[in-house]
């Protein structure tokens, strides 16, 4: 029989030569098919139109939170701790706002102390740097402070610190002399204040006499006070009935409208053995408010003011209580 053309003996197809070529082109071929399929592997598509407008991906989260510090005091002056989120109404703009944060705990707070070293704090000055010691060593451990001292200029003598004694070395050595820049002292302090590290802030104020040679004005303080979120506390010393801070005077008008905006408290003893009693109680005080917060119903970015106004809903049984917050704040802007 004769042999077709183009076939190879069936000994050849069998051989183990053969065989062993024929693995090795299977092996290839599949290789470089996987290889291909693998870049044939459109890559992941861009997010649809519904997927780019997610909730997770496209929303920002943009909440002005408000935080409001408020004071409690009983008929006698005493402080009432022990309240709770529903003892308590806020008002914008006398529209009533949601408290979506409260708390009644020490919290820390970044404090500045302003201290008079004009020359009329002479014979004061060694008692008020006992008062100002004494306030500062009943802070909370987590609190920081700074020095401002003043008289013909206010002046940085030390940066936020946690150390009590930094600040009673500090005031150690300062002697009495000069004017008093107290407008001044007082922008410094709020500027300064602006890095501090806690979201509660308060300022220590001590002097015995009014303004005389600041080149900032009581207009350019006022607004700086309500721009700040800084509480301030005063102490205006009365030295004699025709003092700066006497009642009537207008240094003290001064003092009270400063501290008033802010929620704080100014203070005028007639005698400097009242002065350590006096700042042991700011310092009780701050240890014991009450942080309210909220995020205001009005969205407007107009920059203005808006009041504040917090109202008790004491349990009964309890006396008429007071409350003490500040009055308001500048809107954000743009």
């Amino acid at each position: 029989m004769r042999r077709k053309q183009g076939l190879a003996p069936p000994n050849l197809l069998l051989s183990p030569a053969f065989q062993r070529l024929l693995l090795i082109a299977i092996v290839v071929l599949a290789g470089t098919f996987f290889h291909f399929a693998q870049e044939a592997v459109p890559p992941e598509p861009p997010p649809t139109a519904n997927q780019a407008k997610s909730p997770q991906s496209s929303i920002k989260i943009d909440v002005d939170l408000v935080l409001v510090n408020a004071t409690v005091t009983d008929p006698s002056n005493r402080f009432v701790t022990g309240l709770e989120k529903e003892h308590f109404q806020l008002f914008e703009d006398k529209v009533e706002q949601k408290i979506t944060q409260f708390s009644n705990e020490d919290v820390p707070t970044s404090i500045g102390v302003l201290f008079d070293v004009s020359s009329s704090m002479g014979d004061k000055i060694g008692r008020a740097k006992d008062a100002a010691i004494a306030f500062l060593k009943t802070s909370n451990p987590d609190d920081e402070f700074f020095l401002i001292t003043f008289a013909d200029k206010p002046k940085v003598d030390e940066e936020f610190t946690n150390d009590v004694s930094d600040i009673q070395n500090r005031l150690a050595y300062k002697a009495a002399k000069g004017s008093t820049t107290l407008y001044d002292a007082v922008y410094l302090g709020l500027e300064k204040m602006k890095q501090g590290h806690n979201p509660k802030k308060a300022i220590l104020l001590i002097t015995d006499g009014e303004d005389t040679r600041s080149r900032y004005s009581l207009v350019n303080v006022r607004s700086a006070v309500k721009e700040s979120d800084v509480q301030i506390y005063a102490i205006g010393i009365v030295n004699s009935y025709y003092s700066d801070f006497a009642q009537g005077r207008s240094g003290r008008g001064v003092l009270e409208e400063m501290t008033e905006i802010t929620g704080g408290k100014a203070y005028f003893p007639n005698s400097v053995y009242e002065l350590e009693d006096i700042c042991t109680k700011i310092a009780i005080e701050l240890k014991n408010q009450y942080v309210l917060g909220y995020a205001s119903t009005n969205p407007a970015k107009d920059g203005r003011w808006r009041k504040i106004k917090v109202r008790l809903n004491a349990p009964k049984g309890l006396p008429s209580l007071s409350v003490r917050s500040k009055t308001g704040y500048f809107a954000p802007s743009g």
